[in-house]
């Protein structure tokens, strides 16, 4: 006789997890008081807070999630937060040279309308060496006198 056949297990369904689309906020630190809206249509997704008001927008294409609009929020606070948002970004971080640059500028702007007294001597000068090369009186000529 022959054996029983054995009947072969239905493969599991695997559980999606589905990503979250309230969030923590990075400002007032409030739990799941951010949601999230993703305008397809336009390319928009939006962050908006419930408790402290706190908006962001950014572009997104087809396949973005509210968890991606989430973390183009979280790394545009991290970059304004270090300092690389802003307009001016010497790399002179952290030293004192800043107070001097700023001594220098004002001084500078200050003696623009001035006129400093090296300057008058430098003129003067100029103009004596103008006038002895010129010669005051009648020109002579070599051998004709």
């Amino acid at each position: 006789m022959g054996k029983r056949k054995k009947s072969t297990r239905k493969p599991t369904k695997r559980l999606v997890q589905k990503l979250d689309t309230k969030f923590n906020c990075l400002f007032c630190n409030h739990e799941k008081s951010v949601s999230c809206t993703l305008d397809k249509k336009n390319s928009i997704g939006t962050l908006s807070c419930k408790i402290c008001g706190q908006s962001f927008q950014t572009r997104i294409n087809s396949l973005s999630q509210p968890v991606d609009v989430y973390s183009d929020w979280f790394d545009a606070v991290e970059e304004v937060n270090s300092g690389r948002g802003s307009d001016t970004d010497d790399g002179d971080e952290g030293s004192d040279s800043d107070y001097e640059s700023d001594s220098e500028q004002d001084a500078k702007t200050q003696n623009d309308g001035e006129i400093d007294s090296d300057e008058e001597e430098v003129d003067s000068d100029e103009e004596r060496i103008g006038q002895v090369k010129r010669g005051r009186g009648a020109l002579v000529d070599s051998d004709d006198e």
